[in-house]
């Protein structure tokens, strides 16, 4: 088992290390292109922070585990906000000065209401995968417009153009937009099979493994990019990277079982798992829009979402 352990290891490194690569390719490219910085930074480098939820969970429904692909997309969320939000706002409070990430939010909240409503039936169906995935390019075109109207004092701004590469051969970029795209499923089916192993071996669910184990796993690359973030003082850029995953990890990780492997879902994803994620996504609407108009999550707030964390965690073990 311990064996299994470190390959399971091994490949989420793989993984996260191809998720970067591809973002570093095809931000290069489209930069190259003449594609604006903006638009580069709110499509394909959020989207690039969801490449691996969104191999995962079409690795695990072509396997036919559609449990331990709707437990990624819910346990990441739930990861991103209590867990990587958490630690980033006790090591420094983030300031929220974005007009940009005040029009995110409600998209946010109306995708995870959508998402609860679709799992309430303990069925997810290649009607609601279809009309998640139409949502999820809706989505970009409305980033897409949103950054050619972005206003021009937005703090996000200078903080998502530092991010896009510059100066990359385009040669280089295909390269490694190439080597990306060749290990993200390579290394999503090695780590989803290891996941399975540990799985049966310690007797989990295929919903807890992929709301637990993996969801972590594939969120350590929101938690490198926040932390990063607000050491270098981009509060918004942080903040956004989280917003941002949660609804491409709805929109187009959650699509992946219901058009990949539509059919019934754990009841406990419907009756437990989706009400934690809708009430920890509101948290961060509240907290984002504090009441005495400071904007500003901190350290308290963030040590709250830890334990908040911690203690759905116990639920799902104790």
């Amino acid at each position: 088992m311990i064996v299994e352990a470190l390959y399971f290891l091994l490949w989420l490194v793989v993984l996260s290390w191809a998720a970067d690569r591809f973002v570093f390719g095809a931000s290069a490219l489209a930069s190259n292109l003449g594609i604006s910085p903006m638009i580069i930074g709110l499509t394909i480098v959020a989207m690039g922070s969801s490449a691996p939820e969104i191999m995962v969970a079409a690795t695990a429904s072509l396997s036919g585990s559609t449990d331990t692909a709707v437990g990624n997309a819910i346990g990441s969320n739930i990861t991103n906000v209590a867990l990587v939000l958490g630690l980033t706002a006790m090591l420094k409070p983030l300031s929220i000065a974005s007009g940009t990430l005040k029009k995110e939010m409600p998209v946010l909240l109306g995708v995870t209401l959508l998402a609860v409503y679709f799992l309430s039936d303990y069925f997810l169906s290649s009607i609601e995968g279809i009309v998640l995935i139409v949502l999820f390019f809706a989505v970009i075109g409305g980033l897409t417009w949103m950054s050619f109207n972005m206003e021009k004092g937005d703090p996000i701004l200078p903080s998502t153009e530092d991010e896009i590469p510059s100066g990359v051969p385009t040669s280089k970029a295909v390269l490694w937009l190439i080597i990306g795209m060749i290990l993200l499923p390579l290394s999503a089916h090695f780590m989803v099979g290891s996941a399975e192993v540990i799985a049966r071996y310690f007797g989990l669910s295929e919903l807890v493994i992929g709301l637990t184990i993996i969801a972590i796993g594939t969120s350590l690359p929101e938690l490198a990019a926040s932390i990063a973030g607000v050491l270098k003082g981009e509060d918004d850029l942080a903040l956004g990277n989280i917003i941002g995953s949660n609804i491409f990890n709805l929109l187009a990780v959650l699509a992946m079982p219901g058009l990949i492997a539509p059919g019934l879902v754990d009841e406990n994803a419907a009756t437990r798992d989706s009400y934690v994620m809708l009430g920890l996504t509101i948290l961060l609407v509240v907290a984002s829009f504090n009441l005495r108009g400071t904007r500003r999550i901190n350290r308290f707030e963030g040590l709250c979402l830890i334990g908040c964390f911690l203690g759905y965690q116990y639920l799902l073990f104790g």
